[in-house]
């Protein structure tokens, strides 16, 4: 998880310098590599240090589709854009383990099943190779603009960064950026929780046996990518895309406290209809994060660097999450740890609110700023 913090955001700047198709090319390329070096080693430490060199390879992927996305679509269309590129870390994973699975329950060794991931990526990247264009100009047609909010004014347009301190300086200088990184933070923490400890709850709660647990539990990413297509959708009819997430992360906050109390804790059926409205609160807005708010905040110049900055925020929050909330649900309880975590979703709410009156006054008083300049000629 360290591995894949630390890549998010080095490989965001160095994206954003190099290139995107290039980038997320590399990133299969050298994936496909650690892969098949795993299904060939036998020591202990060999799996260690390649299972990090893996992690810290694929964090290139996200940042990479977010920099080649911000050239191909304009501002009215990143969330529903974004949403659907979301679905490949929701429904994506399912695919994988339904696919990896099978072949688990047909009796083929873990070599020959790494193997068989990185044969399934070098298919994929090969497609990508072959169709994948960094800019709509390699086919001789006009690139988009881009949102107005961006930190670069009006470099955000231009597709590379000169360098390090290029794309990093406007994003440290910008209040919006740190409060969206806090939002990442907190909302990464709630959803890896809900990723690690569902069936362990399920099971320990509701006595159901650990395969039931594990089916149950996907409730959690299904109900979360519906949410993702249908928040992506809506925020682009909204004027500010964190102003929609305040009430859904209020109303899953609500929901949060709801499964901490004693009733649910004796309806299975209840149980798992507020998980569910927990995926769906919290999960579409998180998925803005990284993804429509990024490019907003990016533009073409940083988006890339954006997208990784806010997703190592939020891997930060998922080692917490398996730390604390761990601890706290086997020393003090579940109920302890689901209010833990509603209190944690509504400061993220919070941010969200700060962050959304932030970026409406500075856009108050550009327009003032620009009123007094017409004036004053």
């Amino acid at each position: 998880m360290l591995a894949y913090a630390v890549g998010k955001a080095f490989n965001g700047v160095v994206i954003d310098v190099v290139g995107g198709r290039r980038m997320f090319l590399a990133g299969m390329a050298g994936s496909i590599v650690a892969t098949l070096a795993f299904a060939t080693t036998g020591s202990v430490s060999a799996f260690v240090a390649l299972w990090a060199l893996n992690r810290f390879i694929q964090s290139m992927g996200w940042s990479a589709l977010v920099k080649v996305a911000a050239h191909w679509y304009e501002p009215r269309r990143y969330g529903r854009v974004m949403a659907m590129l979301s679905l490949s870390f929701l429904f994506g994973d399912g695919l994988g383990r339904l696919w990896l699975g099978s072949l688990v329950a047909r009796g083929v060794g873990w070599r020959t099943i790494f193997v068989a991931a990185a044969a399934t990526l070098a298919v994929v990247a090969a497609v990508c190779a072959r169709v994948l264009h960094e800019s709509p100009r390699d086919l001789g047609l006009p690139e988009p603009p881009v949102s107005a909010r961006n930190v670069f004014a009006g470099d955000g347009g231009e597709s590379r960064a000169a360098g390090v301190a290029d794309v990093l300086a406007p994003y440290l200088r910008s209040p919006a950026f740190w409060l969206v990184c806090l939002v990442s933070l907190g909302l990464t923490l709630v959803r890896e929780a809900f990723n690690a400890w569902t069936p362990t709850y399920l099971v320990e709660v509701y006595g159901l046996t650990v395969g039931d647990a594990a089916q149950k539990s996907s409730l959690f990413p299904l109900v979360g990518g519906v949410s993702v297509l249908c928040v992506g959708a809506w925020s682009d009819r909204a004027r500010h895309r964190l102003a929609l997430a305040v009430p859904l992360l209020c109303t899953g906050a609500a929901a949060l406290v709801a499964i901490a109390s004693g009733t649910v804790m004796h309806s299975e059926r209840l149980g798992l209809v507020l998980l569910g409205a927990v995926a769906f609160f919290v999960i579409g807005p998180y998925s803005l994060l990284a993804g429509a708010i990024a490019v907003d905040l990016g533009g073409r110049r940083g988006s890339a660097t954006a997208a990784g900055l806010i997703d190592t925020a939020g891997y930060l929050g998922a080692v917490a999450s398996g730390v604390v909330v761990g601890s706290l649900a086997e020393h003090q309880g579940w109920a302890v740890a689901f209010r833990l975590l509603a209190v944690v979703t509504v400061v993220s709410a919070g941010a969200c609110a700060v962050c959304w009156l932030e970026r409406r006054g500075a856009e108050l008083r550009a327009v003032a700023g620009a009123g007094s300049h017409v004036h004053a000629r």
